[in-house]
């Protein structure tokens, strides 16, 4: 099993587990989340949606993000990405929401925003709440890989620190 079957494997276990189900907001991923999220069998039971909102205008009409955010900040950026987690949180039956914006190059940074820099929005029914930035070395599809990674292992630590709470 490779990196991406483990880590969404173990995932599934803690959603199930916890009575939660995932749902993604993705951009540069272009659906690597949910993709590696549904190539597990039975992960009906904690996946419920996805949206690739690649372009702005599908950011604004499926999830809400407004014109106004996009405008200042633009596509990459904290606030778009804590918008499109609120967004797909929302418009599914998701308990936790992620999304994902970012350059995956090899064009399109800028030295304020370079290749490899990717914004995540996490955000629960129960009140998790987290939007960051990460910079990832590598390719274009490296530097996707390295963001799904990152998504399905920052979700299982956050069950995994909620379980030990309980």
């Amino acid at each position: 099993m490779d990196k991406l079957a483990t880590l969404s494997t173990q995932l599934g276990e803690r959603l199930q587990a916890s009575q939660n189900i995932m749902v993604t907001a993705e951009s540069c991923t272009g659906g690597g989340v949910a993709t590696a999220i549904t190539d597990i069998a039975g992960s009906s039971a904690w996946f419920d949606r996805a949206f690739i909102t690649y372009s702005n205008e599908a950011k604004v009409e499926m999830l809400g993000v407004k014109e106004q955010t996009l405008e200042t900040y633009g596509a990459v950026s904290e606030e778009t990405v804590a918008e499109m987690a609120q967004g797909a949180l929302n418009h599914s039956n998701g308990t936790i929401s992620v999304s994902i914006s970012g350059i995956a190059g090899p064009s399109g940074g800028s030295p304020e925003k370079p290749v490899g820099m990717v914004c995540f929005g996490f955000i629960s029914q129960c009140g998790w709440r987290l939007i960051e930035t990460c910079y990832f070395d590598g390719d274009r599809t490296q530097v996707r890989q390295q963001a799904v990674e990152h998504v399905l292992t920052r979700v299982y630590h956050y069950l995994d620190h909620t379980q030990a709470n309980r």
